[in-house]
């Protein structure tokens, strides 16, 4: 008999992981299931009205395409030049008064470009941050609620 307690004490009895590997299975399962109800949108998305809808987004949305800029960057021989041009996503609504502005947003952006030093621009980074500033700039002279974003379409230095 005192072997056998020996025994024991040496081999614990094995648990289950029967409920652990349950479990892990039930939650992957859950984790698909939630995805496919709020990826089809089985589950609202807590917004009202038409402000998830991407088809009356889009009815309201209009682009208006800027000018293409070429800013000199730098002085003397290794002068370089940053060709630019980008497109402003605003509400249709605001396009005619925005489109009739444009001048001055051009010579906002120029102005911003130029005093852009070169070192800035050798950042991998510095496209969002300079898209930031200039979005802000953009914002600033046509008034609030009328531009949602800039759209960078060309960003090219020689």
């Amino acid at each position: 008999m005192a072997e056998t307690e020996t025994e024991n004490a040496d081999n614990p009895p094995q648990k289950s992981r029967k409920p652990l590997i349950l479990g892990a299975v039930l939650a992957a399962l859950l984790g698909v299931v939630g995805f496919f109800a709020a990826y089809s949108g089985l589950i609202p998305g807590g917004r009202g009205g038409n402000a998830g809808d991407p088809a009356a987004d889009f009815q309201n949305t209009a682009f208006l395409p800027l000018d293409p800029l070429v800013v000199s960057l730098g002085a003397g021989a290794e002068s370089r030049h940053l060709r630019f041009s980008a497109q402003l996503e605003l509400d249709a609504a605001h396009a005619a008064e925005v489109a009739h502005i444009k001048p001055r947003v051009l010579d906002v952006l120029n102005s911003y470009l130029r005093a852009i030093d070169l070192a800035e621009l050798d950042d991998p980074g510095s496209l969002v941050k300079l898209r930031a500033q200039m979005l802000r700039r953009v914002q600033m002279v046509s008034g609030p609620g009328r531009v949602h974003d800039l759209l960078v379409t060309e960003f090219v230095f020689n």
